[in-house]
Order: C-alpha cells, then sequence, then structure tokens
C-alpha cells in the first residue's frame, strides 16, 4: 500500500525514518509533505526514493493511508480542505490525541483511524495506540497492525483512557529523561564525580534496567524488592523518594488532563 505523510515536524519525521529504517514501508511508497517544504526535502535527501509533493492534496491523491502528522486545530481545516480526495477505498490516520476517530468519521467518509506513536518509535520500541473506526476495512487493520509491528508494540485502547495512555507511551520518555537529568545533577551537586560520568553511568543504568524488564527477569516492583536490601543505602534513598516524591505524578496527569480538556473544547468547536 501507499502511505502519505501530511507534516513531517517531530512526529511525522519519525514515523518517516522508522517505517523506512524497519523495512516496514519501501521509501519509494511514501509521499510526503510540509507546511515549510524545505523539511520535506531534507527527509529526502536521507531517503532519495521517497516522493516529496508540494501540497497536501497531491500527497492524499497519491496514497491508500495518509496519516494526518499536524496539531490538534490543525486537522479540521485540513480535512476540509482534502475532503474532495478521501474516496471510500483510502484511510486516514490522525495522530493526535484531542481529536477522536468518532470526530474524524463525522466530517470524511473514507476510513479513519487514530494511531498514537512515541518518540521510542524511532528506536523500533516502545508502543503505538491504536484505535480504529467502525469503517476500517479488514485489509487496512491488517496492513497497519503490521506495519506497527515493525517500529513499536501496537495496543488497542479505549477512547476513555486516551489521555492517560498517551501520558504514559508519549510524554513518558520526557518526564523521565527530567528526572533522570535531575538524578544525575544531584550526583555532580553532592560528589565529586563529573557530569560526563554520572550521565554515562545513568544513560547505561537506564539501558540495562530496560532490559531486564524486556526479557521478563524482573518486574518494577520485583526490581526494587531485589534492589533495596533492607537496611541498606537503596533503602535509606527510597525513603527519601517517599517522603519527598509524595503525590508529584497525581498532579503530572491532572495538568496533562487539564491541558488536555482545553484542547478537546477548541477542537469540539470545529467540528460542532
Amino acid at each position: 500500500m501507499k502511505i502519505g505523510m501530511i507534516g513531517t515536524g517531530n512526529m511525522g519525521r519519525i514515523l518517516v525514518e522508522s517505517f523506512v529504517d524497519s523495512k516496514a514501508v519501501p521509501p519509494e511508497n511514501i509521499t510526503i509533505t510540509n507546511r515549510s517544504i524545505e523539511k520535506a526535502f531534507k527527509i529526502q535527501s536521507k531517503y532519495p526514493d521517497l516522493h516529496v509533493a508540494e501540497t497536501a492534496e497531491e500527497v492524499v491523491r497519491a496514497s491508500d493511508i495518509i496519516f494526518l502528522c499536524v496539531k490538534p486545530l490543525d486537522i479540521h481545516p485540513l480535512l476540509t480542505k482534502i475532503n474532495k480526495n478521501l474516496t471510500s477505498d483510502k484511510c486516514v490516520i490522525s495522530i493526535t490525541s484531542p481529536v477522536s476517530v468518532t470526530q474524524l468519521q463525522t466530517l470524511v467518509t473514507c476510513q479513519v483511524a487514530r494511531i498514537i506513536p512515541s518518540i521510542t518509535n524511532r528506536a523500533l520500541a516502545g508502543v503505538t495506540l491504536v484505535t480504529f473506526g467502525d469503517n476500517v476495512e479488514e485489509d487496512y487493520r491488517e496492513f497497519l497492525l503490521s506495519i506497527c509491528s515493525k517500529i513499536s508494540t501496537p495496543i488497542h485502547i479505549k477512547e476513555n483512557v486516551t489521555r492517560v495512555a498517551s501520558d504514559i507511551v508519549s510524554c513518558g520518555p520526557a518526564f523521565f529523561s527530567y528526572i533522570l537529568q535531575r538524578f544525575i545533577d544531584g550526583a555532580v551537586s553532592e560528589t565529586a564525580i563529573s557530569k560526563e560520568q554520572a550521565t554515562d553511568l545513568a544513560s547505561q543504568m537506564i539501558i540495562g534496567m530496560g532490559k531486564l524488564i524486556e526479557k521478563d527477569i524482573y518486574t518494577l516492583q520485583t526490581l526494587q524488592e531485589k534492589v533495596c536490601v533492607k537496611g541498606g543505602v537503596t533503602g535509606e534513598g527510597i525513603k527519601v523518594l517517599e517522603n519527598e516524591l509524595g503525590d508529584v505524578f497525581h498532579h503530572v496527569i491532572q495538568k496533562t488532563h487539564e491541558k488536555f480538556d482545553e484542547d478537546i473544547t477548541e477542537v469540539k468547536k470545529q467540528f460542532h
């Protein structure tokens, strides 16, 4: 099948590079465009067989499946613009959480789905969050799950957990890299270790920890139990975390949902 990408910002580019590098989609089957067309040509310089279109309409005409890699409030005007080219044999994919599959179905007659990627997909890892519309044909479902499985673990989610699921798989890398950086800063501030060495040690630690979980050697809970020996150094550190972290992650989820609700309100105005 032919793939189209409208928008080659951070996530659009990650999807293109991941699909090509994983051999999920050959570059000659991909057509891309971007508001700043230079960004699209920059990707083409890396994958010369990939096609660059001047307009979104050209991408739609050249593609069976069209990924809309644009901001939530740009979805409605974009779909309105390209709607006449969205025949029933095509499938539109939104990658943004505030626009529901149900809303997409009210605006277009083609097949629709939502696939929310993560920056971890660039390493052909992590999760993609998948929600199919009612009208998505079986061959499209199988193809989309197939290409997503080459770059991630695709997981079906319901609309009511879209935001929190996205918080975990899409926002999570930013949240935990921030925490890891603060961990490094504390080590450098309180001891004689250099920032370079602390960063290298912490990076290798998090990679190793991921492999332990990936290989089902330990769960998150058993990892703590194995490292945290009663009366030991780790236990003292855990006590500090228990006392000082408090409800920080409750507040993180509350704040992301507040912003999500704001975005949903603005999107609803467009679709109604």
